[in-house]
């Protein structure tokens, strides 16, 4: 077992979660529940529903794709380094943040 084998397990599950809760999305946005009301009102509120339906699937296809690339990187046995330098990403980092690529300090030279 490897030290990063409990955030790949997590990870496996957030990646199913999600994967779950986008084909509900994406069902929703089919409309297979039926065309829009005849009511303007009604229809309004619809609309709004589908756009942030629409921007809950767009942030989770960006979860996913940060999961899929962290998973690579654990696979890989390159999980934990820092995409830029090159050093240990300090492991309490990690558990906050696991989709993390970059050290503290590469990460705080790309938001300047």
């Amino acid at each position: 077992m490897t030290k990063h084998d409990e955030i790949k397990q997590q990870l496996l599950e957030r990646r199913d979660n999600l994967v779950q809760r986008m084909h509900r999305i994406s069902k929703k946005m089919q409309r297979t529940d039926g065309p829009l009301s005849q009511d303007f009102a009604e229809q309004a509120t619809e609309r709004e529903n589908e756009e942030v339906l629409g921007a809950l699937g767009e942030a989770g296809r960006l979860e996913l794709s940060k999961i899929n690339r962290t998973l690579a990187r654990i696979d890989a046995d390159d999980y934990g380094l820092c995409q830029e330098c090159g050093e240990e990403i300090p492991d309490a980092r990690l558990k906050i943040l696991p989709y993390a690529e970059h050290c503290i300090n590469c990460a705080e030279k790309q938001d300047s």
